[in-house]
């Protein structure tokens, strides 16, 4: 008993110190122990005749085989039809001389594997047991693609339909500026899509590209996971054997470069409550340079993960944005820095000043022992992860053939890693980060945040950009003599029919259709004098949302539940209920102001600021030329929706628009036609009766 008491007692009396040394030891992270190597798999290369280089990495984890037939395809300036590479590349798997797009799809389905082309050729995986299965499938799509016009049509539509989201969308908007300034419109990675360069698209361009370019002579056949390699090499004898070569011609452009200072480029996005800043500029960092990996270790501690200096900086500390971050990519032709956010209007100049302050500051400073190995473990950790998916090791495989890096490249990358030093950090700082040679790419809104830009113009002014990266040369446009925001709508009235013809109208009834992801959509607009409004939506013939305003009271019901019209809704409504409403603007209290001119589609438009009783603001365009509304920017809620209108059509001696694309309510742009538009059609109050 007594030694029990006495163990008992010591145990107590140790307590204390058990618990100071347990604090010590989780104050020192614990001593690194020697990086491993990477078991990736002996890469077995052969080279046809034709000059295809055909890889094999074995690994038999798993009962699935990854293939990647990749046609390097050097940069090509497409000019005035510039997407046709990315399009004619899409269109490989929409059909083949004894397949078409369905039967493909199904083929693929039948054996569980995935399939997919683009510019850059042919990849799949399957499980091994159908390797030549979908082998076959593959050298199919890549010798006798038919690029049917049926599926050519649909894709452009696609194309474009994307695009309409992207001009108004500011992170798309900052990517399109961003290339642009950074390499230049006649250099290949300067060049942006556009809907009138989607729209010049020809068929046979791009079967033009696919004869040209899709050769074996710069062709990689990559084949990863269970096979043999033996079996795989006779594999793709057999199918790829007979592959003809002929040579491409080569062109070279001009090597981007930095600006010789910083500028500012600036694209105006009118109502945005945020802007899109990207810090950016060219680097001259190949894929085989031996800086990539402790570039990398730079990049990643000044902003390509969540502990970064940026996103601490900025988010963190500041609390100016949901995230900053930076990236620097490597290129065989050119590389490139991005730093980059998303910030509110008011912060948008001291959000430059942090990240300007962060990238001098990792130029000016070594960093600790303890920042820095806390970077190289995420690194660490991020690289094993990759590891997992079966793609990189693909990947991995196609990058040391196609830039010659050392067999034993990404073997020994952790090895590598763990060596780097404060100094090695430092060096790549100060050798590819710069604040005094960048372009400062900034999306927002010009009246809240363009003058605030200027002090970081070495050049003493800001360029404006539109969407798709086009400078405007005239961005500060007089406006004549003798216009107010009252003379461009009563322009905007005469020009719609005049207001004895707008007068006489007492109802109106407009059907609208639209497509979403192949369901189809149909609105109808019921206006009945001076300003009831129903509306009703259906989607594949069933109702979706409905509402019914009366004049004095409305109510709103979508999926069976009815909500009432209140507050700004309802104040709104009763002027937004007048069928052309600017009629009654002044006797309705609403405010109007001229806030200049700007370019709309390339066309130069008033700009007018419109202020409801409520506070509500609204932003709309009147061409110069035609007098009529071409675009309308308003906030609900969260949300910034634009309309773009137009296909203006007369009906009885007035012009009604006739397309309206609507950008902001929903993921993709909907683009709304009107399909039947009657005036006087005779309806009755009954239509806008609603029941207390």
């Amino acid at each position: 008993m007594k030694n029990k008491i006495l163990f008992l007692f010591i145990a107590i009396l140790a307590l204390p110190f058990a618990a100071t040394s347990q604090e010590d030891f989780r104050k020192t992270a614990p001593a690194p122990g020697p990086a491993p190597k990477i078991e990736l798999g002996q890469a077995n290369q052969i080279t046809f005749a034709s000059g295809l280089k055909v890889i094999v990495v074995e690994n038999h984890k798993l009962p699935v085989v990854s293939m990647q037939m990749f046609v390097d395809i050097p940069p090509i300036l497409e000019g005035p039809s510039a997407g046709y590479v990315s399009m004619a590349g899409e269109m490989l798997s929409k059909g083949t001389t004894t397949r078409s797009k369905a039967d493909i799809d199904e083929a693929v389905d039948f054996i569980g594997a995935s399939l997919s082309t683009s510019a850059n050729g042919v990849r799949g995986r399957c499980l091994s047991k159908h390797k030549e299965k979908l082998l076959d499938i593959m050298a199919d799509v890549l010798f006798n693609p038919t690029f049917p016009e049926e599926e050519f049509e649909k894709l452009k539509k696609q194309n474009l339909s994307g695009l309409a989201q992207a001009k108004d969308d500011p992170n798309a908007m900052a990517a399109n500026v961003s290339k642009r300034v950074r390499n230049g419109k006649n250099h290949p990675y300067g060049e942006v899509e556009t809907e009138e360069t989607i729209s010049n698209i020809k068929l046979e361009e791009c079967k033009n590209f696919y004869k040209t370019y899709f050769q074996p002579g710069i062709s990689y056949l990559i084949i990863t996971g269970d096979v043999q390699k033996q079996e795989a090499f006779d594999l793709a004898s057999k199918y790829f054997s007979k592959w003809e070569n002929t040579p491409i011609k080569l062109v070279t452009y001009d090597t981007p470069e930095k600006p010789e200072a910083t500028t500012v480029a600036f694209a105006d996005k009118p109502g945005a409550v945020q802007s899109v800043i990207n810090i950016t500029y060219p680097v001259d960092l190949k894929p085989n340079s031996p800086d990539n990996i402790k570039a990398n270790v730079m990049n990643t501690l000044l902003g390509r993960y969540s502990g970064s200096r940026l996103n601490m900086n900025i988010r963190e500390d500041k609390g100016y944005t949901y995230g900053a971050r930076s990236s620097l990519n490597n290129d065989p032709v050119i590389g490139s820095f991005t730093a980059f956010a998303s910030v509110r209007n008011e912060v948008t100049d001291s959000s430059i000043v942090e990240f300007l302050k962060e990238i001098n500051k990792l130029r000016n400073e070594e960093v600790s022992e303890e920042e820095l190995t806390r970077v190289k473990n995420y690194m660490t950790g991020s690289f094993a992860r990759a590891l997992e998916n079966p793609a990189t090791v693909a990947r991995f495989t196609l990058n040391t053939a196609r830039f010659g890096l050392p067999k034993d490249y990404y073997a020994t990358y952790l090895e590598k890693l763990s060596k780097v030093t404060a100094k090695d950090v430092q060096q790549m700082a100060r050798k590819y980060l710069t604040t005094d040679q960048a372009y400062i790419v900034v999306v927002g809104n010009k009246d809240e945040v363009a003058k605030k830009l200027l002090p970081f113009s070495k050049q003493g002014r800001i360029n404006y950009y539109d969407a798709f990266g086009n400078i405007i040369e005239e961005v500060s446009m007089p406006v004549p003599s003798g216009v107010t925001a009252e003379t461009v709508l009563s322009d905007y009235l005469n020009a719609v029919g005049g207001m004895d013809k707008l007068n006489k109208i007492e109802n109106v009834v407009i059907v609208m259709e639209a497509e979403v992801q192949g369901m189809k959509i149909e609105s109808t607009l019921y206006h009945m004098a001076p300003n009831k409004l129903s509306t009703l939506t259906k989607m594949m013939g069933n109702i979706v949302q409905q509402s019914t305003f009366d004049g004095t009271k409305g109510v709103s019901i979508a999926m069976g539940q009815s909500e009432p019209m209140k507050g700004k809704d309802l104040e709104n409504m009763k002027i937004d209920g007048h069928l052309f409403p600017e009629r009654f603007y002044k006797d309705l209290g609403v405010k109007t102001e001229l806030k200049g001119i700007e370019l709309v589609n390339g066309k130069k438009a008033y700009r007018i600021e419109i202020v409801y009783p409520s506070g509500t603001k609204k932003t709309n365009y009147f061409d110069m030329e035609s007098s009529l509304k071409v675009k309308e920017i308003e906030h609900k809620g969260e949300a910034l929706i634009t309309n773009e209108i137009g296909d203006y059509q007369e009906v009885d001696g007035i012009q009604f628009p006739h397309s309206i694309t609507v950008n902001g309510a929903m993921p993709i742009p909907l683009v709304l036609k009107t399909t039947a538009l009657e005036v006087n059609a005779g309806i009755g109050d009954d239509l806008f009766k609603i029941n207390d």
